[in-house]
Parts: C-alpha cells; sequence; structure tokens
C-alpha cells in the first residue's frame, strides 16, 4: 500500500501595489543619495576642499604677525585680520565644492547616465531638486565643520589679538562661509544641468568667481565701478562672510540676498533647460 506525498503548491508572489512603485521625491532624494556617494570624485573632492578651506586658514593665522593682529577682530594693519585670516581658505573651497556641484551633474550628460535617471523619473524636475537637496545638505553641514575648526584653531595659532566666538560677526562669519560654500555648490550644480559640459560650467564658474569683478572694474566708468561690482556674485558673498563691511560693499543681509538671487536664477535655467530639452 503506497501513500501519497502532497507537497505543498507554489503560490506566485502578489504583484507590487502601485503605491510602492510610484515615483516620489522622497525615493529620489535617496536614489540621489547613493549616486552621489558612489561617484569616485566625491570623496576625494570633499577631502580637498576641506584641506584647503582648515590647511590655508591655519598656515595664514600662523603667519600673521601680532601686530596685525592687536587691532581686534577683523581688523589690523596688517593685510588680514585675525578672522580673515582664519578663513583665509574659503576661496579655494569655494571652487572645489563648486566643481564638484558641475560634476555631480554634468558627469551623467557625460556618461549617458542621465537618461536612466529621466526614465526613471519621467517627470524630470524632481531629479534636478533631488541633487540640489543632496548636495547643499552635505556642503553645508561639512563647510560648517571645517569653517569651525578653521577658525577656532586659527585663533589658538594667533598669540596676540585673537578673536572669540563672542566677538561680533564672528558666528556670522563662519556660518555664512558654510552657507556660500554651499551656495556654490548648488551654482556649479545649476551651471551643469544648464550648460551640460563639464569643462565649459567650470569655466563659467571660475570665471563668475575671480574674472566678473576684475574685468568690471577695468571696463567700467569709474562713475559707475563702485555701484556695479558689489552686486555682483563674489563680492555679494564675500559681503555676508566680511566681519567688517568696506565702505563700497554690500550689507551682510543685502549681500546674501543678492547672492542668492544669482543662484536661483540659474537653477531656473538649468531646470528650464532639463525640462525642454533631451538628454
Amino acid at each position: 500500500m503506497s501513500t501519497a506525498t502532497l507537497t505543498p503548491s507554489r503560490v506566485a508572489p502578489a504583484p507590487p501595489s502601485p503605491a510602492k512603485l510610484r515615483v516620489t521625491q522622497t525615493r529620489v532624494i535617496r536614489s540621489e543619495w547613493i549616486k552621489f556617494w558612489s561617484l569616485r570624485s566625491t570623496v576625494i573632492t570633499l577631502a580637498t576642499a576641506v584641506a584647503l578651506l582648515v590647511g590655508i586658514g591655519l598656515l595664514a593665522s600662523s603667519m600673521l604677525d601680532s601686530g596685525a593682529a592687536a587691532g581686534g577682530p577683523g581688523g589690523g594693519p596688517g593685510d588680514l585680520g585675525p578672522i580673515d585670516a582664519s578663513l583665509a581658505g574659503l576661496t579655494f573651497a569655494q571652487l572645489a565644492f563648486g566643481t564638484l556641484g558641475v560634476l555631480f551633474m554634468a558627469s551623467e550628460y557625460s556618461t549617458g547616465m542621465i537618461r536612466s535617471s529621466l526614465t526613471a523619473v519621467p517627470k524630470r524636475l524632481p531629479v534636478l531638486w533631488g541633487k540640489i537637496a543632496v548636495f547643499a545638505v552635505v556642503v553645508f553641514v561639512i563647510g560648517l565643520a571645517a569653517s569651525a575648526i578653521a577658525f577656532t584653531g586659527g585663533q589658538a595659532l594667533i598669540s596676540d589679538g585673537a578673536a572669540s566666538w563672542s566677538d561680533a560677526g564672528v558666528t556670522r562669519a563662519v556660518l555664512g562661509s558654510a552657507v556660500v560654500l554651499a551656495g556654490y555648490g548648488v551654482l556649479g550644480l545649476a551651471l551643469g544641468a544648464l550648460l551640460r559640459s563639464t569643462p565649459a560650467a567650470i569655466s563659467t564658474l571660475f570665471g563668475a568667481m575671480f574674472l566678473l569683478s576684475g574685468v568690471a572694474q577695468l571696463l567700467l566708468p569709474e562713475s559707475w565701478r563702485d555701484s556695479v561690482v558689489q552686486y555682483l556674485p563674489a563680492n555679494a558673498g564675500s559681503s555676508f562672510t566680511a566681519v567688517t563691511q568696506g565702505a563700497d560693499a554690500l550689507g551682510p543681509w543685502a549681500g546674501l540676498a543678492v547672492f542668492v538671487a544669482y543662484v536661483a536664477a540659474v537653477v531656473v535655467g538649468g531646470a528650464w533647460r532639463l525640462k525642454r530639452s533631451d538628454a
């Protein structure tokens, strides 16, 4: 007498619900976070930016003579005050973070990955918003930590006339450094979306940071020069991080507003091209 062996039938898994397949901004941000940290250039460029900001700040602070420091926070007879010296690497860090922003966006066009991204996210713009959210947060946090280290370490190296966190304008200068770093990073990212070329976007970023003010001072009539130069991106951003304002510079919050307006304008341009032009 034989006994039949009953095997449980295999039931096909239920298909995922439409809610699980829906593209949401949160999921796009998560995917952009993964892509950001999978880039080979990410860790290298972030480390380079931090090394430039902290290293140059410490070097400038160590070379600051006691006579320059004696003028107090943000001043002194020397070229740099104690706060300016400890944050002397800010411009180089801005270029590094801006370049990383360009690579984060433009590299997808050079490798063709942008087609896969836009196929997965047919509305397109959530890809740009996700990249901006990830990049701005990472750069702000790292930039704030590096600026705080540069300031604290730099003041420790200044023997006479060092500034402290309680001095007027210090907190804004350090916090503003992180804000401007994030702004330049987003500007580079938006230029990558607008121009879709790494060399063109980096060249434009470099020109906006280092060349535009000099060209304006050379070409503009003297009666216009001071009124126009203060509204250029680099000068507007610097006015927010400066402890003391020059006679021809914007106020801190006016400078921040102008700088943010430049970044927003380029972001709008990049969003328009991403939405309207094929990859």
